[in-house]
């Protein structure tokens, strides 16, 4: 049986033991601690936008997207009127409007769990009640043991003296916040650009600043330089006194020379990453950042080998900057964990992931898409997540960003959208603005997926496009783009019966095929610690060879439309594209011997199959 990591001590608060971290020293840094191994990512706008106060309470971590302000404003009136709190709009017209909605959306999520923790706290310990529920779901660990020592004891006192030292550890999971970095627009008003601290992620950055959250912030997407130099000016991102952090940064990274290279940018200001999240580029869900083949295995092996050589670099960097800025340096490096996330499906592979690559937790989305205490599924997309197939659920160019985005097919979104190409009105009405990034027709800019665009665009191409196939690929193409601001808030706004009209696109990964029965809380915790099993597809590969899978068909595709790829690659992306995949391989079949005999044959005989179909791609085409 696998162990919790904090399954070496006693937790904090139990008298007569420590918590120290990596290195050595006691702490009383309680954000650093997680009742439970694994968090829950981000998920759109809207699916993920309440979650920490639905399962918060019971020490699981998620998070909330900073993106929509729209949405949370309404999510904040709504909170507001259900717990009887005091509410007074912002609107788009007060000065800042974007980053006070955060604010103030985030400091009434923090005080409404906060108010549920006390609540768990002082319930009694019986069946059915909040705090049972709290302890029954712990993964094992000395505090779940605390747990079950309480119970078997006939002696009242004793009883009553564990219950006490139980209450003060059931401790909250961490409301984290993802700015998606790379959604950093910037800001028009009559026609004239705002100062760069106006621009969306930025402002979001702020607003979440100046909360009274004590949490992490993810960052995603990659690079952004603006935005980076911006956290800097916030004391909450740098060590107190004490050397806690108020408010820790966690960077979502796809390979080490990501996670190195971000690193050291954030080093040079003073900003220490507490945790890097490595996400599959491809086996997610929503935007899919394709790499050039670096799977995931190869990938935690490299973080694995040499995790202490990146702590060590950029703790030397790191320590330049203290001085500067008039704050002591340390001379140990600060503490730094390992995550993973993208198409964990079974126990057997988070405990695999945990135990071999020697990772901090794991990240289950998808699949709690299908837990509607959790997330924000309206009824109608429940169902059809429920019968989804590979043809329902596809990577396509739906976002108006250009990143390759994976939707499901059959959603009211897609059906709206193809409903006005029928209708001869392409294109959406752009309200919320998020994605207005284009300058080809306009100098302030506007969406992909906009009416405004769309309509353009088939003029210029009708104008400019020679033969009937260039036109219609490009005209395909075009049309396609989804109105992403609108859709992802929709599953949110249905099911609390704020927008009745809104039509809904799902971003759910691949993994979502594999799942089939709706479950409860308790029934997606216990699947993922092993305790019992959801009933997942029989012939659904592993984890790795279903990303390598992925790789496998995105690769064949992009050599299949080389000719009309708007970013053309070089031969030179390609065979080291291809190459990468076989390495990959033959990485996995080095690894195949610490795998339980009943799950090596079947992942063996995939990987021959796979390696059978990359080596049989001509790369004639791209040369």
């Amino acid at each position: 049986m696998r162990k919790h990591p904090l399954s070496t001590g006693m937790p904090p608060g139990i008298a007569g033991y420590d918590l120290r971290n990596q290195s050595g020293e006691v702490t009383t840094d309680l954000t650093i601690q997680s009742a439970h191994t694994f968090h829950i990512p981000v998920m759109g706008t809207g699916f993920t936008i309440d979650t920490p106060l639905r399962v918060a309470r019971y020490g699981i971590s998620s998070a909330i997207s900073l993106v929509d302000d729209v949405l949370i404003e309404q999510m904040r009136k709504f909170y507001c009127k259900k717990e009887g709190e005091p509410y007074e709009e912002i609107t788009c017209r007060d000065e800042d409007a974007r980053a006070l909605r955060i604010t103030a959306y985030l400091n009434l999520v923090d005080r409404l769990v906060r108010r549920q923790v006390e609540d768990l706290q002082s319930s009694t310990f019986e069946a059915g009640g909040e705090i049972t529920r709290y302890f029954e779901m712990l993964p094992e660990s000395r505090l779940k043991q605390t747990y079950r020592d309480m119970q078997a004891t006939g002696d009242l006192t004793e009883k009553a003296r564990l219950q006490e030292i139980l209450r003060s550890n059931a401790l909250p999971g961490s409301i984290d916040v993802n700015i998606m970095t790379r959604l950093d627009r910037d800001v028009y008003c009559d026609g004239k650009k705002l100062p760069a601290e106006s621009g969306d992620a930025m402002a979001a950055l702020r607003g979440y600043a100046n909360s009274n959250l004590q949490n992490s912030i993810i960052l995603s997407a990659g690079l952004n330089p603006r935005l980076y130099g911006y956290m800097a000016r916030f004391d909450d991102f740098l060590p107190d006194s004490k050397g806690i952090f108020k408010k820790k940064i966690i960077l979502k990274v796809s390979d080490f020379h990501s996670a190195m290279v971000q690193g050291r940018f954030l080093a040079k200001r003073g900003l220490w990453i507490s945790e890097y999240r490595i996400e599959s580029g491809l086996n997610c869900g929503g935007h899919a950042f394709a790499t050039r083949g670096s799977l995931m295995g190869p990938t935690l092996e490299e973080f694995k080998q040499r995790k202490e050589e990146l702590v060590e670099k950029l703790h030397a960097v790191y320590t330049k900057t203290p001085a500067a800025l008039g704050r002591p340096a340390r001379d140990l490096p600060r503490e730094v964990k390992i995550s993973v996330q993208g198409g964990i499906g079974t126990a057997w592979e988070d405990e695999f992931l945990q135990e071999y690559y020697k990772v901090d937790g794991t990240g289950w989305g998808t699949p709690f898409l299908l837990v509607p205490e959790v997330s924000n599924v309206d009824s109608i997309h429940l169902e059809k997540l429920l019968t989804a197939t590979d043809r329902d659920v596809c990577l396509n160019s739906s976002s108006p960003l250009g990143i390759p985005f994976w939707i499901l097919r059959n959603s009211t979104s897609e059906k709206d959208r193809c409903r006005r190409i029928l209708e001869g009105k392409p294109g959406h009405p752009c309200l919320k603005k998020l994605a207005a990034m284009n300058t080809e027709f306009t100098e302030v800019p506007i969406c992909l997926a906009s009416r405004e665009y769309v309509k353009r665009k088939l003029e210029h191409l009708s104008e400019r496009v020679c033969s009937e196939k260039q036109l219609s690929e490009a005209t395909e193409e075009l049309l396609g783009k989804s109105c992403l601001c609108r859709g992802l808030a929709g599953g949110v706004q249905l099911k609390h019966g704020i927008e009745p009209e809104a039509t809904t696109t799902v971003c759910c990964g691949p993994n979502i095929v594999n799942f089939s029965k709706i479950a409860t809380l308790e029934e997606m915790v216990n699947h993922i610690y092993g305790r019992a099993s959801l009933p997942v597809s029989s012939d659904r590969p592993n984890m790795f060879v279903r990303e390598l899978g992925l790789y496998v068909d995105y690769l064949r595709k992009r050599i299949e439309n080389f000719s009309r790829d708007l970013l053309p690659r070089t031969p030179e992306y390609f065979r080291e594209f291809k190459e990468n995949l076989l390495e990959g391989i033959e990485y996995y079949r080095g690894i195949a011997g610490e795998f339980v005999e009943e799950k090596r044959k079947g992942f063996l005989d995939d990987l021959k199959t796979l390696r059978e179909a990359i080596e049989g791609m001509s790369l004639v085409a791209v040369c």
